[in-house]
């Protein structure tokens, strides 16, 4: 049987590179759907931070294997990019739990939508990505462009007020969805679809619940949050695999820890400035090394800066919020 296939080069890096990543990311969701959350159950606090520690240690762990198959650089770049996309989800977390409050989505089925919203989430970011790397690729110069709309979406959100994402869940793509759907006034269990009489024809048609809805709401949130996030990466670097990998090894724990940190949402209250300044730092690193030359950041310096910005959020808000209730 001829192999050679598999050290083709697909996106810089050869196809048994890939098989590696998608076998792993469809068995996580295998396990997922297949063994911890067969039935439908509210997730607390406690079984959330454990799959999300569960999560994080494989994102860890396959970032430890890109370093030593690929070298340090790589490994580093991907560190980065997983800590990058990890920490600006939360923000993707504050919507999520806007959009199930808006539809009344009870908590024992927002797993079903979160874990079939990361399916399309994977498609998603694949077509960016790869749209994305073509056009770095072919127009190098596009990273500039890249890296100031970051420092001026890091501007925009450090000055930002707190309702500003309300507009995502009360808009005319809402009034849209509704217009051109045909959506069930009430919940029907977990499905996504559902048959019923149509009163407007009286014949039995097929109805979305508004169970679907949310999970296009969440899956249109997360495009909305890819055009920071993608950029990000990209300006950290260039490698499709890299930043593909560690997008969606982020996500895929962003599920689980959404059922932990939307019981605490309050306490982050001041984490969106250190995001903001992560962005900055982000964006501003290619013109302070590329463009005026001043200084050139390696990987590990990149890694432990944002490291520490966003530890310093975390603690900062902690502190700042200790006396908060958790939901």
């Amino acid at each position: 049987m001829n192999l050679d296939f598999l050290f083709v080069e697909v996106l810089s890096k050869p196809v048994w590179s890939w098989i590696v990543f998608f076998a792993l990311v469809i068995f996580l969701l295998i396990l997922d759907l297949g063994l911890f959350n067969k039935k439908d159950h509210e997730i607390g606090v406690k079984e959330s931070l454990k799959m999300s520690a569960f999560y994080i240690g494989i994102g860890l762990l396959f970032g430890v294997w890109v370093w030593w198959k690929f070298g340090a650089d790589s490994g580093f770049n991907y560190l980065t990019g997983f800590v990058v996309e990890k920490s600006l989800a939360m923000d993707n977390i504050f919507v999520i739990a806007m959009i199930f409050a808006y539809f009344k989505t009870p908590r024992i089925y927002q797993h079903r939508v979160l874990f079939w919203g990361i399916i399309g989430v994977i498609i998603l970011r694949g077509i960016m990505i790869g749209l994305g790397s073509a056009i770095v690729t072919r127009f190098e110069w596009v990273l500039y462009i890249f890296a100031a709309f970051l420092v001026y979406t890091g501007i925009k959100m450090m000055f930002s007020k707190d309702d500003d994402d309300s507009d995502l869940v009360d808009n005319s793509l809402l009034k849209f969805l509704r217009n051109h759907l045909r959506i069930t006034d009430n919940l029907h269990g977990h499905d996504f679809f559902v048959r019923q009489m149509n009163p407007a024809t009286g014949k039995l048609q097929l109805f979305c619940t508004p169970l679907f809805v949310a999970l296009l709401m969440v899956e249109i949130a997360d495009v909305i949050f890819a055009v920071d996030s993608v950029p990000a990466v990209f300006t950290i670097t260039t490698d499709p695999y890299v930043v593909f990998t560690s997008n969606i090894f982020a996500i895929l724990g962003l599920r689980a820890l959404y059922f932990a940190l939307s019981a605490m949402i309050k306490r982050f209250h001041y984490l969106k400035y250190t995001l903001s300044l992560v962005l900055v730092f982000i964006g501003s690193k290619i013109f302070i090394g590329d463009v005026f030359g001043w200084y050139h950041f390696s990987s590990l310096q990149s890694l432990c800066i944002t490291l520490f910005l966003l530890a310093s959020g975390v603690i900062f808000s902690l502190v700042k919020t200790k006396n908060e209730p958790i939901e």
